[in-house]
């Protein structure tokens, strides 16, 4: 975790400040995605030595990652969308699909992108199918927020308590990422039963 490109990104934050850490995670959440744990965890750190805080990290944190979001979600609306709409028989998607995924996104739009905040490697995809659904920004923003706060202040405060030790940083966050994983089963099929029951 605090390898040598680590390190760099410590002293850049500490140059950049709150900045970097925004520009950062706007790229992290955007089609460009790299750890984020690369970017927050060395800046809990800093935030433990008293060279940063921890509310304006999560602040600078949840506006990057909501500005990735919204690239994203608007490059799908507008060029991902006129761009299925012209070529996506050739990908078996028409527009019966697109129609399919809004009612979809619609329907279960905040609970999918909330979920969907919180899982490694879809984080950054998500914005995708809810631009291409034409899903209500409002809520796309809420739940957006939510999973990303979320998993920022896990971050934030594994750099805070750990600090810099590598080998426990690794092991925490090898058994955060199962546990929430197990925690999104849980959601997701208590979500499942309860819409089943509804309908």
């Amino acid at each position: 975790m605090f390898s040598e490109f680590a390190h760099i990104l410590v002293d850049l934050i500490f140059d950049w400040g709150y900045f970097g850490i925004f520009l950062l995670m706007a790229v992290e959440s955007s089609f460009l995605p790299f750890p984020s744990e690369i970017v927050l965890i060395p800046a809990g750190y800093l935030a433990e030595q008293g060279q940063m805080s921890v509310p304006l990290i999560m602040g600078s944190a949840l506006a990057g990652s909501l500005l990735g979001a919204f690239i994203n979600y608007y490059l799908a609306l507008t060029l991902g969308r006129k761009f299925l709409q012209n070529y996506g028989k050739y990908f078996f998607i028409n527009e019966a699909t697109l129609e399919k995924m809004e009612n979809f996104f619609a329907k279960h739009g905040a609970i999918s992108t909330f979920i969907g905040r919180l899982i490694p490697g879809i984080r950054q995809l998500i914005s995708v199918p809810a631009g291409l659904s034409r899903m209500n920004l409002t809520v796309f923003s809420i739940y957006t927020a939510l999973g990303a706060s979320i998993w920022a202040f896990i971050l934030t405060m594994l750099g805070y308590f750990i600090g810099e030790n590598q080998e426990l940083i690794d092991i925490y966050l090898k058994q955060i990422t199962i546990a929430t994983l197990f925690i999104i089963f849980i959601i997701g099929f208590w979500y499942y039963k309860r819409e089943k029951l509804k309908g």
